[in-house]
């Protein structure tokens, strides 16, 4: 409302300068000002309620904050192999806190919009198949500082044979076709994925007693 008025009041400050009429000299505006009036200061007062720090918020939170999110999924060759809780333990105790969980036997629509990136490839309809195979898979949202970055690191090398030891693919897995678990790996995956999988209503909001003193910085 502000910047409306402080706009008009400027446009009506120009007419007078522009007037073949002498104005008063309290009354004058130079170009200068009118600009600034009706162009600059308007368009930044607008613009002020969309600054942001680090980016937009999205379902996955704001991307490096502490409140930054990630989808995890074990994938059936780990729920099989009952690794679950080995894998959810490696999150846990990082220090990452967990706000959503579910066991899930994805549907081969669900399975196709997941992979959709890689839907040319060749390999795309045995990944489907695989996924969908009738084992559930757990879809998971962790939060944390840096998640989906150390995320990927903690699962490691898609090929599980270029992993390193002590990430859960270099401890657990061998083969790239049964490598265990699936992380976003940016900030836009993490945001298609989490959508995907779960919805707002699904996402706990809390504070573990342990979370100030996991994520604070000094």
């Amino acid at each position: 409302m502000f910047a409306k008025v402080a706009s008009s009041a400027a446009l009506r400050g120009a007419a007078r300068t522009f007037s073949t009429r002498a104005a008063p000299m309290a009354s004058r505006v130079s170009p200068v000002a009118v600009a600034a009036a009706a162009g600059v200061v308007g368009a930044s007062l607008w613009a002020l309620p969309q600054l942001q720090l680090e980016g937009p918020r999205t379902i996955a939170g704001e991307y490096k904050t502490a409140s930054e999110r990630s989808f995890i999924m074990i994938k059936p060759d780990g729920v099989s192999r009952q690794l679950v809780g080995k894998i959810v333990d490696r999150f846990e105790s990082r220090g990452y806190k967990l706000v959503a969980i579910k066991s899930v036997i994805p549907s081969e629509e669900l399975a196709k919009q997941h992979y959709a990136d890689l839907s040319a490839r060749p390999f795309f309809p045995a990944l489907v198949k695989y996924i969908t195979q009738g084992t559930p898979v757990i879809a998971m949202v962790w939060e944390g500082k840096d998640v989906i970055r150390q995320g990927r690191r903690m699962v490691g090398a898609t090929n599980p044979l270029e992993a390193d030891p002590g990430s859960i693919r270099g401890e657990f897995a061998v083969s790239v076709g049964r490598n265990i678990i699936h992380a976003s790996d940016g900030f836009e995956s993490a945001t298609k994925e989490i959508g995907l999988w779960f919805n707002e209503k699904e996402l706990a909001v809390y504070e573990p007693i342990t979370w100030s003193q996991v994520m604070a910085d000094n």
